[in-house]
C-alpha cells in the first residue's frame, strides 16, 4: 500500500461498495493509521496499539466485502 489518504481509500471503496459511508470512512482511517504505524521504527511500532480492525454489524450489511476490498488495497 502506498501512502493513500483516507479520502483516496474511500473513493476507491466507492467504486465497489454502495452505501456504508460511515463504515468506509472508519476503515479508511484505520488503514491509514496502520500504514503510519508501519513507518515507525521497530521498538516504537511494538508499543503502538491497536493492531486490528474489528467490524461488527448484522448479517448482510457488507462487512466481508469491505474487508476484501480493503485487503486488496493494503496488499495484505
Amino acid at each position: 500500500m502506498s501512502s493513500f489518504s483516507p479520502r483516496e481509500i474511500v473513493s476507491e471503496l466507492d467504486r465497489f461498495i454502495i452505501g456504508q459511508k460511515d463504515a468506509k470512512r472508519a476503515v479508511a482511517v484505520a488503514l491509514r493509521n496502520r500504514w503510519r504505524r508501519q513507518q515507525l521504527d521497530g521498538q516504537m511500532r511494538d508499543e503502538v496499539l491497536p493492531k486490528n480492525i474489528l467490524m461488527i454489524g448484522p448479517t448482510g450489511v457488507g462487512k466481508t466485502e469491505i474487508s476484501r476490498r480493503l485487503a486488496k488495497l493494503a496488499e495484505a
